[in-house]
């Protein structure tokens, strides 16, 4: 049986490992064992905040939502619950971007909104309707 001699495809996988590891500081861009250690913990970072990700964006819509359907008198939970009831499905991001871009078409939506939360009045004090829609 004939010998098999490794060093090519050690040398290959250290190599992708270390190009990886670049930008890394110290030991850990240059030594292969910090640097395997240092890569797979990264990817481990990658993978969780790929989520997180998506969640601070959302948090961050919302917060701009809020922000924008104040300056109406209403709040973020009221606002989506209004458009819930009228029956107006658009997305958070599209929400927040057209608080910023386009007020008039927000403000639009808002108007929606309010109108949809009429049934308030009805219920209970006058002062609760006043606290929601106001």
């Amino acid at each position: 049986m004939a010998r098999v001699k490794r060093g090519v495809t050690a040398h290959a996988k250290h190599k992708k490992v270390l190009k990886a590891a670049k930008g890394f500081y110290g030991r850990r861009k240059n030594t292969i064992r910090a640097a395997k250690a240092a890569v797979d913990r990264s990817k481990q970072y990658a993978y969780r905040d790929r989520k997180i990700n998506k969640r601070n964006f959302r948090a961050l819509w919302i917060q701009r939502i809020n922000a924008a359907v104040r300056e109406f008198g209403l709040t973020y939970g009221r606002f989506i619950d209004g458009l819930n009831k009228a029956g107006i499905e658009v997305d958070r991001k599209v929400l927040s971007d057209m608080a910023i871009h386009e007020p008039e078409a927000f403000g639009a939506l808002v108007a929606a909104s309010k109108k949809a939360l009429e049934y308030l009045k009805g219920a209970g004090t006058k002062n609760e309707f006043e606290a929601a829609v106001n």
